[in-house]
């Protein structure tokens, strides 16, 4: 299928690259124009195991582009997935200027039916925002297109990130309808050839589904530390008393790790988004 990634920071450009190395053709856009020009010289701006080979073998390939321009990206795909960055604003709430501003493009370049993906980590109903705000401008420009817009979260964790791209826990797809469903099925089809790791749903539940993720594992982290804190108060030793609860099969090892509490760069501005 023909691809655009709009955003080329960390799930972009991982997302872009991985579907190319399907056998896809993919272009990855940004704004940021130094960000274009290193990638097209195959410099990738951050690390993550294998992404800058794979990038380089499917620039190689044809399969892997780079521009800053949404008519050259919009024209020359049928499906877009927006992936740019939902920062933190000053009330807590996710930022969502930038993906108004890649809906409102996407319109102005849209000629022929196309699928619009929020892959961006949004609050519940911002797919219908960006499917009002794609309308809103199309009848500005006095355009009739037709068009859907889906969610299809990401689950990628920083250090693994490629891994958990090729060979996902599960494919979460939001859409309303049928033939959407069924495209996006196809898209990942290759990431699924071992069982169905594919889960259609309703948009908002596949909206939420990405913040109650991660609200239960940093809800997992808390609670370690909470009991840290009791083992240090009853003269406990938290280690033990992990291996422990982690050998309950209910339960298990991962995010049981007391420390200083959670981090990164999408814990603690998804958490208070989604407060």
């Amino acid at each position: 299928m023909e691809i655009l990634i709009i955003g080329s920071g960390y799930v972009g450009l991982v997302t872009g690259t991985c579907f190319a190395e399907m056998g896809h053709n993919v272009i990855c856009l940004d704004v940021d124009k130094k960000k274009i020009e290193n990638l097209k010289k195959g410099i990738v701006p951050f690390y993550e195991p294998g992404l800058e080979e794979m990038v380089k073998r499917n620039m190689e390939n044809k399969r892997l582009r780079f521009t800053t321009s949404y008519q050259d990206g919009v024209s020359s795909s049928e499906i877009s997935f927006i992936a740019v960055s939902t920062p933190q604003a000053e009330d807590d709430s996710a930022e969502l200027r930038y993906v108004d501003e890649a809906s409102k493009s996407i319109a102005e370049h849209m000629n022929d039916y196309h699928i619009v993906i929020n892959k961006s980590t949004v609050p519940v109903g911002t797919a219908y925002r960006v499917r009002d705000t794609i309308q809103k401008r199309l009848d500005e420009l006095k355009k009739e297109v037709s068009f859907d817009v889906a969610s299809n979260p990401e689950f990628l964790k920083e250090g693994s990130a490629v891994y958990d791209f090729m060979k996902p826990d599960r494919i979460v797809i939001g859409a309303d309808s049928e033939k959407v469903g069924e495209t996006l099925k196809a898209l990942y089809a290759s990431f699924s050839i071992n069982h169905d790791k594919i889960l259609i749903m309703d948009i908002p539940s596949a909206e939420l589904t990405k913040y109650a993720s991660n609200a239960m594992l940093a809800a997992r982290i808390s609670f370690m530390n909470e009991i840290a804190n009791i083992c240090e108060e009853v003269g406990a030793d938290v280690g033990k008393v992990r291996k422990a609860v982690g050998a309950d099969k209910r339960l298990g090892y991962n995010f049981l790790y007391p420390g200083v509490g959670y981090g990164g760069s999408c814990f603690p501005k998804d958490i208070k988004a989604f407060r």
